[in-house]
């Protein structure tokens, strides 16, 4: 007998694994799709799987969930939590958590097609789900799309999706317009000449080297951004040494870059390199800096009327004060390239996932950033109940908005 959803979200949460690496979780999503009786095309950019059901004339929506997790070691205390590890692109044994909800959205599409196969006399057209892996790391979107995505499947008339967002459970955050930063992922190497602790004078310290452009690079968005501009620059990881009394000869970052301005990212990323060569050079540095660029990805754009669409439809399903507009976020997506790929709308929403008591208390005591964990923390922990089951009607009331509301393809 087939898991209920409720035990396959805590199945693939206690069994995370990282981009490009979801072998389990596309296998677990292929059978439950061909179970489902639709088309399933799986190995897309190595993991992806795709399931299609041609249900008569009409539109296609595709709907996307994203199913890797991250190299955090999960400290929720639930009784289904991960103690899984993985290995990380660099070949380092890390530990693996599903600390952005990636869980949560894999299990509301399989839900949310399982429910449109079940009332499926109910409307017309093709459904389109697209179970991509990677979204964390290497742009798995893009992956799919250069592994022919796109000759596979019929052309979609709307990508559709949603993301989990520390908000109370049982809200919905639809935005129109520019909604995500754009982000643009560094990862820097400092040389240095390394030697033995108690000889410091006969090497180049790596160590302070980074750590003096770490303080230093905090300056481009005070400085040289302007202040009517967001921005943000983040070291997320720094790397050096093996040996407390030994200066190692290299050092390693991970920045992220994000903005919603093209050309503000560009001067960003200018900056963030003048600022690191800068720094090597007034270390004594061997040698320049190297750069190797990460993911990168576009703004995410939500198209104005197939947001106000969607909006109308879970405001009929769910009641419109449930339904708000957060604003825009400066977390960033690859959702979005699928559309564009296809030359779509995009709508992309939140999907709240915080207890709604637990919310309450810490609104009141200003409290939120502190007692509210959000995605990719270690205490990153979405309620079941009722994040699950309005994040599967949520995506088939927004599918059958185009399904059963429009005459014709919306382009």
């Amino acid at each position: 007998m087939a898991l209920t959803l409720d035990e396959l979200y805590r199945d693939l949460h206690s069994h995370p694994e990282l981009s490009f690496s979801e072998h389990r979780t596309a296998a677990i999503v292929a059978q439950r799709m061909h179970d489902a009786g639709l088309e399933v095309h799986t190995g897309i950019a190595q993991t992806g799987v795709v399931a299609v059901l041609a249900n008569g004339v009409g539109a296609s929506v595709l709907l996307r969930a994203d199913m890797d997790a991250l190299p955090v070691h999960e400290d929720t205390g639930l009784p289904y939590a991960s103690v899984a590890r993985g290995v990380d692109p660099d070949g380092a044994d890390v530990p693996v958590m599903h600390a952005c909800g990636h869980d949560m959205h894999t299990t509301c599409l399989v839900g949310a097609v399982e429910h449109l196969v079940a009332t499926r006399s109910e409307w017309s057209g093709t459904l389109i789900a697209v179970f991509q892996p990677a979204e964390e790391r290497e742009g798995g979107a893009q992956a799919m799309i250069a592994d022919g995505l796109f000759d596979r499947i019929p052309q979609p008339d709307v990508v559709l999706g949603q993301h989990l967002n520390p908000l109370p459970a049982g809200t919905i955050g639809v935005h129109p317009g520019t909604f995500m930063a754009a982000v643009n992922t560094l990862h820097v190497k400092m040389f240095g000449r390394g030697g033995h602790g108690s000889r410091p004078q006969k090497t180049i310290d790596p160590v302070v080297m980074a750590a003096a452009t770490v303080m230093r690079l905090q300056t481009v968005v005070a400085r040289e951004v302007a202040p009517f501009d967001t921005a943000v620059v983040t070291v997320g990881t720094l790397h050096a040494g093996l040996k407390n009394n030994i200066i190692p000869a290299e050092a390693t970052m991970g920045l992220s870059i994000r903005s919603f301005d093209s050309a503000v990212g560009a001067r960003l990323d200018a900056s963030v390199r003048r600022i690191i060569r800068a720094e090597a050079e007034a270390s004594g540095a061997p040698r320049e800096p190297e750069f190797t660029s990460g993911e990168v990805y576009p703004v995410t754009v939500n198209d104005p009327e197939a947001s106000r669409r969607v909006t109308d439809a879970l405001g009929r399903r769910f009641g419109a004060d449930r339904v708000i507009d957060p604003g825009v976020l400066m977390g960033s997506e690859d959702v979005g390239m699928l559309a564009t790929a296809a030359g779509v709308p995009l709508v992309y929403w939140l999907l709240g996932c915080v207890d709604p008591d637990a919310y309450a208390a810490a609104a009141a005591a200003d409290r939120l950033d502190i007692d509210i964990p959000s995605n990719h923390s270690a205490q990153f922990a979405p309620v079941i109940e009722p994040t699950l089951t309005m994040g599967v009607e949520a995506l088939a009331a927004a599918a059958r908005e185009w399904f059963t509301a429009a005459d014709a393809p919306v382009r």
